[in-house]
């Protein structure tokens, strides 16, 4: 399998501290995302959005419910981190998700304007937040610490690289 259709922006790599600045620039991206996304699967047909976008990989409806998906549980991730102290969060299969029912049966675009909804509130809390909140910790079972900021630089890559698994996609499929 090739690597520049599985990772097109690359593989995700988080640093261990963030600048202010660097912070900014990510919250932006995830402010772009569901804008970008929307642009991305615009005018795609029935046949288009069962397409996966690679050999093996998950359909372009998969990929966007996946998106609303990940990004919810990130914001209440964000959220528990936030407000409590050193919380553990749930895990959750996400490719069991991407099998469930309302994956087949939802119109994609619901989870285009649940992204964002959901990211409007988010890059609110996300800009206002203090160098001190961007540094609370969150325990996620499998990873183990992590903080604010790690939070931030993956739901910024996240949104990106299944983006550009959709306008891959497209670029492959001539569409």
């Amino acid at each position: 399998m090739e690597d520049s259709i599985r990772y097109p922006v690359g593989p995700f790599a988080a640093s261990e501290t963030l600048t202010a600045s660097r912070r900014r620039e990510l919250v932006e991206q995830i402010a772009a995302a569901p804008k970008e996304l929307a642009d991305a699967v615009a005018g795609l047909t029935a046949a288009q959005w069962n397409t996966p976008y690679r050999e093996g990989g998950w359909t372009l409806r998969q990929v966007v419910h996946h998106l609303a998906d990940s990004h919810s549980n990130g914001y209440l991730r964000f959220k528990l981190a936030l407000t409590e102290d050193v919380p553990t969060i749930a895990p959750y299969d996400e490719k069991a998700w991407a099998e469930t029912p309302d994956v087949a049966l939802t119109n994609p675009d619901v989870s285009v304007r649940l992204m964002t909804s959901l990211h409007e509130r988010w890059v609110d809390a996300l800009r206002a937040l203090s160098e001190e909140e961007a540094r609370r910790t969150f325990v996620h079972p499998e990873r183990g610490t992590l903080d604010i900021d790690w939070l931030i630089q993956m739901y910024a890559w996240h949104g990106r690289h299944h983006i550009a698994h959709v306008a891959g996609a497209r670029q492959r499929g001539g569409w």
